[in-house]
């Protein structure tokens, strides 16, 4: 069962690395269409993060790589002026704030 977790975290960590990086070829071979924009690659960052979860070791750390990975991009689509609406920013708040929270509890969670 190990085995079998481990080669899908495998896989969904390449398909994830593989949207936030070619979004447009992904799209195109997978579903014959042209994938762009935000939601593609926070997409790729949340299989990302799925997969690091999945790995064997701490699951807090794929959410901890979610949080942080999607708060610092979306901080530069908003810098960038690539795209911004209104929770925009709240968003970026929220995920960074749940990321220092998630630290804290990995930091504590190891010192006991």
């Amino acid at each position: 069962m190990k085995g079998l977790l481990v080669f899908a975290a495998i896989i969904e960590a390449a398909t994830g690395v593989a949207l936030i990086l070619v979004p447009s070829l992904i799209g195109q071979l997978l579903l014959g269409i042209e994938l762009t924009g935000v939601i593609v690659r926070v997409a790729g960052i949340a299989l990302t993060a799925l997969a690091i979860a999945c790995w064997p070791g701490p699951a807090m750390l794929g959410m901890l790589i979610y949080n942080a990975a999607v708060a610092l991009y979306l901080a530069y689509v908003g810098i960038s002026g690539e795209s911004s609406g209104v929770l925009l920013w709240p968003v970026v708040v929220l995920h960074g704030i749940m990321t220092v929270f998630l630290i804290r509890a990995m930091t504590r969670e190891t010192s006991h």
